[in-house]
């Protein structure tokens, strides 16, 4: 009885959790509390979320009091998941009293995740006693932020609530010595963004103050992002999500402030240069360096080899996706980089797309997409379009091909429908598509090319007719299959007549005239 008691007791044990369920319903209420907490999205049928399942229990066992970790099942709650532009599992992400911080790019590890949120949990900003501590501060490789602010100052507060939201990107300091605040010509309080020393130019002062004459925490965070990086920033695989979603210009060389700063500021100071010049004229456009071989995937995105030459190899990607690359070999008098953006923001450029070839014969029941024709087939207003991008090596993507090939073939005939498939993985996919894992598939509406849908349905043939029963904008003109045969049917003249019933004139007739092989009146010799 008392084992039975035991084990019963032990299970209860073992069902308890220390990891937080949240839901749609009180994801932002539960959230919000907690100036730290960690959070992962799931999938119950996720092998890489099973393998974190362990790590992350044990995690939140050491962490209880401490830092709180919790867990969104997306396959139920997938409106908080979709708010927070999950698109994979598992996910995880910090928030920092209710608001996003970032992703956590921490060890998977229990050890990893609690020594992470360890440090994570501790003062946001640095205090600073001294000019010594201001020196070593702000003598970093990366840029710093100080607050400087009087005893009885208000505005230290926001400064350290921005900071508590940026931490995981930016240094932050602050300091309450008067000595400080004097030898700075700060007047009771004031913040400077501090640039690194081994990004210093001419172009461009080493530090930036806050000039906004009121102090809370979103002007204070929007002062950061707009001033961190100066007009060209390092872009490493540490800060270039902070560029992410601009029009930005990269100029990709062998970028190493280690083992070579000379070097790698001589090219700098020639792109600032040109670039200074465009933002002098109000031409808006962000600029950045980054060394090509760390970024040897974006460099051949544009065509270009990242282990051949010596100069700056330079591309334009936009906000949108669109991509132009400079095919003018760089000048060390930055002249073919002023004829190159002239061009760009005169509206001259060519878009660079990675493309195959277009096929010579596309008439097919599926229609082949290359980057060059997407245009002309696609975003025909005309024409309704259901398109798959896939990649050859994907094994979802080689069991849906004969079902889909049946698709095509089944509305080969329908004038208002194209059914397409795009390598994704060969041709550059155009905004507002995207590609983020395979297969995608997309249905483009007629007169509404602009605002495509994610395709969620089924993968039989019948799903898709059914989903383009509703959507398209025409009704579907569906080719019917030719009935078969049943298997072993006779032919109608063999078939068992009933008794009395006189057989059509035609077998009459071959009954009549032809002999069995016996020699006897019996079934014709077919």
């Amino acid at each position: 009885m008392l084992r039975l008691v035991f084990l019963a007791a032990l299970a209860g044990f073992t069902r308890a959790s220390d990891v937080l369920d949240l839901t749609d319903d009180d994801f932002e209420t539960r959230v919000s509390p907690h100036q730290l907490i960690l959070v992962e999205f799931f999938a119950p049928w996720c092998g890489h979320c099973k393998k974190l399942a362990p790590e992350y229990e044990a995690a939140a066992t050491r962490l209880k009091g401490i830092v709180p970790l919790a867990k969104v099942d997306c396959t139920v709650h997938g409106k908080t998941c979709s708010k927070y532009g999950v698109s994979g599992y598992p996910t995880l992400k910090i928030f920092r009293e209710g608001e996003e911080s970032g992703p956590y790019d921490g060890p998977r590890s229990a050890d990893g995740i609690v020594s992470f949120l360890k440090k994570q949990a501790g003062p946001p900003s640095l205090e600073l006693k001294s000019e010594e501590d201001l020196e070593k501060f702000t003598a970093n490789q990366d840029a710093g932020v100080v607050g400087f602010f009087s005893a009885d100052s208000t505005a230290q507060a926001e400064f350290l609530k921005a900071a508590n939201t940026l931490r995981d990107n930016y240094r932050f300091a602050h300091t309450n010595s008067e000595a400080l605040l004097q030898s700075h010509g700060i007047d009771g309080e004031g913040i400077i963004l501090f640039r690194p020393p081994r990004l210093n130019n001419k172009f461009e002062d080493s530090s930036v103050k806050y000039t906004e004459g009121v102090y809370n925490s979103n002007k204070i965070k929007q002062f950061i992002k707009d001033n961190i990086g100066g007009i060209c920033p390092h872009m490493t695989d540490d800060n270039k999500d902070q560029l992410k979603g601009k029009d930005l210009l990269v100029a990709y060389y062998d970028v190493d402030y280690d083992k070579n700063p000379k070097g790698s500021n001589y090219w700098r100071n020639r792109v600032m240069k040109v670039a200074k010049s465009f933002l002098d004229q109000g031409k808006m456009l962000n600029f950045a360096v980054a060394n090509k071989m760390s970024f040897s995937h974006d460099v051949s995105e544009f065509g270009f080899d990242a282990t051949t030459g010596e100069l700056p190899v330079v591309a334009i990607r936009t906000a949108k996706g669109d991509k132009y690359a400079m095919t003018e070999e760089f000048t060390r008098d930055g002249k073919a980089l002023e004829r190159f953006l002239q061009d760009y923001f005169d509206g001259n450029l060519k878009r660079y797309l990675k493309s195959e070839p277009i096929p010579e014969n596309n008439d097919g029941p599926v229609k082949v997409l290359v980057a060059e024709n997407f245009d002309s087939i696609v975003n025909d207003d005309s024409k309704d379009v259901l398109i798959e991008f896939y990649a050859p090596w994907c094994g979802h993507c080689k069991s849906l091909e004969p079902k889909y090939n049946e698709l095509g073939e089944k509305l080969v005939n329908d004038p208002n429908i194209v059914i397409a498939k795009m390598d994704a993985t060969a041709n550059d996919v155009p905004s507002p598509y995207e590609v983020s894992g395979f297969r995608s598939i997309y249905f483009s509406p007629a007169g509404r090319k602009m605002n495509p849908k994610r395709y969620e349905g089924g993968r039989e043939v019948s799903d898709f007719i059914s989903y383009l029963k509703r959507e398209a904008s025409n009704t579907p003109v569906v080719q019917d299959e030719p009935k078969k045969k049943k298997k072993n049917e006779l032919p109608n003249a063999l078939k068992p007549r009933p008794k009395d019933t006189a057989l059509p004139l035609g077998p009459q007739l071959l009954w009549k005239n032809c002999g069995s092989r016996s020699g006897d009146q019996g079934l014709p010799d077919v």
